[in-house]
């Protein structure tokens, strides 16, 4: 295995990500069916894998996936991964999935390219009711809306329902401040996934959960994207409304959450 190549390991066998394949009859690749999490690596330490493998069991029992799920065989695959990408000198994501063939999979990524301050554009997407709180192989929709964003010319979707509230990107949750100077973020009850960076933010800085259109939030005074491999990033525009900044609670926000990341690593979690 070349150095800095991209690993993955497959039932507990490690190899080049190039080299390891799946049969053509399992089904989480013909129907997108299995559950899978993306966490971030900070010099060799998968940040916050105890609350991925949670919400990751869930979707499993969710999906109604055979079999007990295989946490502690998880856990240590992904210590060997890790270690074997180059310990403490990969900075990067870890990419967990379990199949309805109940194949295991972790794989090491780098981050994705993205710009510092992000470009937004509308999409109209009605959520799946029967998936809600399960993160699932079935991101086809997701995926699209990406696609359908940056034909316009934008960085990434903002998904809006039919009826035009506003929901989350296809990969992060969206948080705004409103007219009067309130961080708010919509509500699980909106039908999108309960994010582990969200609930994180949400705990480290005064956050407001609640629903808006899409016409409310192009009055924002500022907005940022957050997820796992964001972390806290800037919106620039959404639509054609300009948003200056970094505004003041992006920055708060983006350093309260890096210090819970630096404290959390270095306590070993």
């Amino acid at each position: 295995m070349a150095l800095g190549e991209e690993l993955a390991c497959l039932d507990g066998v490690i190899a080049p990500v190039a080299g390891t394949s799946i049969p053509v009859t399992d089904e989480g690749f013909l129907r997108g069916d299995g559950a899978f999490e993306v966490l971030r690596v900070y010099g060799g330490r998968p940040y916050a894998l105890p609350e991925h493998l949670d919400r990751m069991t869930g979707s499993a029992s969710a999906l109604r996936l055979e079999g007990p799920f295989p946490r502690a065989q998880l856990e240590r695959e992904a210590t060997a991964l890790v270690e074997a990408r180059g310990g403490t000198a990969f900075d990067g994501c870890l990419r967990l999935v379990l199949t309805r063939g109940f194949r295991r999979l972790l794989m090491t990524e780098p981050l994705p390219r993205s710009p510092d301050r992000i470009r937004l554009g509308y999409v109209t997407y009605a959520p799946s009711r029967v998936l809600d709180g399960i993160k699932s192989l079935s991101y086809a929709a997701n995926m699209l809306c990406s696609r359908l964003a940056r034909e316009r010319g934008f960085d990434e979707a903002l998904m809006v329902t039919p009826h035009g509230r506003v929901l989350e990107a296809p990969t992060s949750s969206i948080f705004w401040v409103d007219g009067s100077g309130t961080l708010c973020t919509p509500p699980l009850e909106e039908h999108i996934l309960a994010s582990i960076t969200r609930d994180h933010l949400m705990r480290l800085v005064g956050v407001q959960e609640r629903s808006v259109t899409s016409e409310e939030l192009l009055g924002a005074r500022e907005a940022f994207l957050a997820s796992t491999t964001r972390e806290v990033q800037s919106v620039a525009a959404i639509e054609g409304t300009e948003l200056s900044g970094p505004g003041g609670l992006t920055r708060k926000a983006a350093a309260a959450f890096r210090a819970h990341v630096d404290e959390a690593l270095a306590g070993g979690r």
